[in-house]
């Protein structure tokens, strides 16, 4: 799939899903803004690009949490290549920043201390909200502007003993809903992948003793990112992909057929208590 020229922010870059995201983009033929909170992590991701053009492919080491740092990094960026295209708000804390073993052991209320909550909020779901924020007004000069969100499944949402990461995914999706429809006439598509399970990534670490080839591949979610990404997909927006469901060998309307949903759970705000009967 071509995609050449766009210019896409990735965060999370040099983790599991982030660093094959950024690999399909470059061999896509887009222009790459690889963010991640780890210099040595990026430097890796670097030398695992190093075949690509030096100066389609950046590297920025910032705490997507800390809003001044994301201003400043989109704003170099995109000075650097006249303009932003596409935003993939990647980035995430999973449970293991509590205990390795919290897959098979789940975390109680009494494990988690308050910078614990802070951190994983901070960069689950502020995170995302600032590379948004800092974001738009070039989103907004963007011809085929795309935001590519990366939540979970509403099982780990809802899971008890898996907080604080369930409940910042879970506001991480309402989000998606309200922008989707907030940046509707501005042109601006946005919409939710998920991989549908635990993936073959840091976040299920070797202490759950799972059978690897049974986890989501990371690849799996380039599919519908880079379809989302292209001109087919010019008018798709508020919708969530299940990217482990998704089957390259079939055609885009059989994969939409398997994968594709609303964002959040439109059916559940149909009836508010509104005056004058509903919103408009």
């Amino acid at each position: 799939m071509s995609l050449d020229g766009k210019v896409v922010v990735v965060t999370g870059a040099a983790g599991g899903f982030g660093r094959v995201i950024c690999s399909s983009f470059l061999e896509a033929g887009s222009k790459v803004i690889a963010i991640d909170v780890s210099t040595d992590a990026l430097e890796t991701l670097q030398s695992e690009n190093a075949h690509f053009q030096k100066d389609n492919f950046v590297t920025k080491a910032i705490d997507i949490s800390n809003y001044k740092q994301c201003k400043t990094a989109i704003e170099e960026t995109a000075n650097y290549f006249s303009g932003i295209d596409i935003l993939i708000n990647n980035a995430a804390v999973g449970m293991g920043h509590v205990r390795a073993d919290h897959l098979i052991n789940l975390v109680g209320i009494d494990e988690i201390t308050p910078e614990i909550w802070d951190k994983m909020i901070g960069v689950n779901f502020t995170g995302p909200w600032n590379m948004t924020k800092c974001s738009i007004d070039f989103l907004r000069r963007s011809k085929n502007a795309r935001i590519i969100n990366i939540t979970t499944s509403f099982f780990t949402m809802l899971r008890g003993g898996f907080h604080p990461y369930g409940p910042s995914k879970s506001g991480f999706e309402a989000m998606s809903a309200g922008h989707a429809a907030e940046f509707l006439s501005d042109g601006i598509t946005v919409n939710v992948v998920v991989p549908g399970g635990p993936a073959d990534t840091s976040m299920v670490p070797e202490e759950t003793k799972w059978n690897r080839d049974a986890l989501v591949k990371p690849m799996m979610m380039t599919y519908p990112i880079l379809w989302l990404c292209s001109e087919e997909a010019a008018i798709v927006t508020g919708h969530r992909y299940i990217a482990g469901h998704w089957d390259p060998e079939l055609s885009i309307e059989e994969n939409r057929s398997k994968t594709e949903a609303p964002i959040a759970w439109p059916n559940l705000a149909q009836n508010p208590v509104w005056p004058g009967g509903k919103p408009t």
